[in-house]
């Protein structure tokens, strides 16, 4: 049976039901050690809390229940401008892993949009403007109903489909050669647990073809290297694992899989899925076209097998946001205990790296030298806030507690001492240590910084 969703429905997320949002609360809620319940129960749940208000205020996500209800499930949601950032800096880094770090691996681009699949999608508008012609007879009603059903389309569920569907015109990138691979990264539509229309989630895939005799060696090396890159950007690294996938979940299409899981306080979640599935799909997406498939293994002419690694990267971000979120206690000036929350995403990651402010005094001279380091920042291809520009005046611990929660690497202080000595105050989000530096190092410190932490 196909389920059939009207285009306006899937733009509107605000239409979920109350009882759905109770139950991802009550889900999120249990704890993982049933023996200590009490206490883990009211630390994740506080965890989970402070996490959700941290990302509306600190503009990762839009502000509204359906908007935390779609992240908190690892699913695509209206993401501010430090969620699009961090997004994009994961799909990058992954793009990175997988199709720069090897060769014999391209990138490719599909449709959304396909002959066959489990969602249909139809016009809303179609199907009032048919159901205000109160004129037609009954027949005629479903007559003309059935024409606009007809004129539907299937939104992908998967971007593998399209992988195999460019197999072919592939092979003479790499001569007829074994092993070689197609990437994507893009949205798909995903079954929700929701009532109504499915879920977006963005999606990552690598189709990798290799050799039937070496497919198991293969999807050894993809599952390492995939555990290994998720644990690179990781501060709790051993909250990452990978195991296999069961006979049940396997379903009869793979021989073997295994799974990166990220392990969430209300259970381990996948991250992204490796199968091996030999070669049925790939004969199946070109049925009666065996001989145009074959490859050069060595001396042997062979038809490929199909390494599918999956991702599921609206869930890798909740699961790096999460494993980033530190809540330490600290004293502030008036001696009051105070909790410091902080987003240590890892440098490469994080959507801001620098925040540039000025102190008390003169302004214009100070704002001046603010935009030029600004521009050198960005001409750099390095992420800077401009807090200069805030027409509210905010105390330096005021200003450290919003980048810490906004994950912000370094906030730079424009003294007045600086149009005279040149020297700026540097303070690290992940020490607090403030140093003294003259301005002219700044932007190569910085970058230093981040180019060491993406090479360990």
């Amino acid at each position: 049976m196909f389920t059939y969703c009207v285009r306006r429905h899937i733009l509107n997320i605000e239409n979920i039901p109350k009882t759905s949002l109770d139950r991802i609360a009550l889900a999120l809620q249990r704890g993982r050690d049933h023996g200590s319940a009490a206490g883990s129960h009211a630390e994740d749940s506080d965890r989970i809390e402070t996490l959700l208000k941290l990302c509306t205020a600190r503009f990762y996500i839009a502000s509204g229940q359906a908007h935390k209800y779609s992240f908190q499930r690892g699913a695509a949601c209206v993401y501010g401008p430090l969620g699009m950032e961090l997004r994009k800096n994961i799909l990058e880094q992954w793009w990175n892993s997988v199709v720069r770090s090897r060769a014999q691996v391209f990138g490719i681009s599909t449709l959304h949009t396909s002959k066959e699949g489990p969602f249909k999608v139809v016009d809303s508008q179609a199907i009032q403007e048919v159901l205000n012609q109160r004129e037609l007879s009954k027949d005629q009603l479903v007559q003309q109903l059935n024409i606009v059903f007809q004129s539907r389309y299937s939104a992908r569920t998967s971007l593998l489909q399209g992988a195999l569907e460019q197999y072919v015109s592939s092979l003479e990138l790499v001569n007829r050669r074994l092993p070689f691979g197609l990437a994507e990264a893009g949205l798909c539509l995903q079954p929700s647990d929701a009532p109504g229309c499915p879920a977006e989630v963005t999606q990552s895939s690598l189709a990798w073809f290799c050799s039937p005799r070496t497919s198991s060696q293969w999807l050894d090396y993809w599952a390492r290297q995939r555990l290994q890159w998720w644990r690179k950007f990781a501060l709790g690294p051993s909250d990452f694992s990978s195991g296999d996938v069961t006979e049940e979940e396997l379903g009869g299409r793979a021989s073997r899989g295994v799974k990166i899981v990220y392990g969430f306080p209300w259970g381990p979640q996948p991250l992204e899925t490796l199968l091996s599935l030999g070669d049925t799909e790939l004969l199946q997406t070109h049925s009666g076209s065996r001989t145009k498939l074959h490859c050069r293994d060595g001396r042997k002419s062979v038809v490929p097998h199909v390494l599918s690694v999956t991702g599921h990267m609206d869930r890798g971000l909740l699961a790096y946001m999460y494993n980033s979120l530190q809540q330490v206690d600290k004293v502030d000036s008036k001696q009051k205990l105070l909790q410091r929350k902080v987003l240590k995403l890892h440098p490469v990651l994080a959507p801001v790296k620098v925040a540039l402010d000025m102190g008390r005094g003169a302004t214009v001279e100070r704002r001046q030298v603010c935009e030029g380091l600004l521009q050198e920042f960005l001409e750099d291809g390095i992420s800077a806030w401009p807090g200069y520009l805030e027409s509210m005046p905010s105390s330096l611990e005021q200003l450290n507690t919003k980048y810490d929660e906004m994950g912000v690497l370094f906030s730079v202080v424009i003294g007045e001492n600086t149009l005279e000595s040149g020297l700026v105050q540097v303070r690290s989000r992940d020490t607090t240590v403030k140093e003294t530096m003259h301005i002219s190092e700044v932007k190569n410190f910085v970058s230093r910084y981040i180019s060491a932490a993406d090479n360990i």
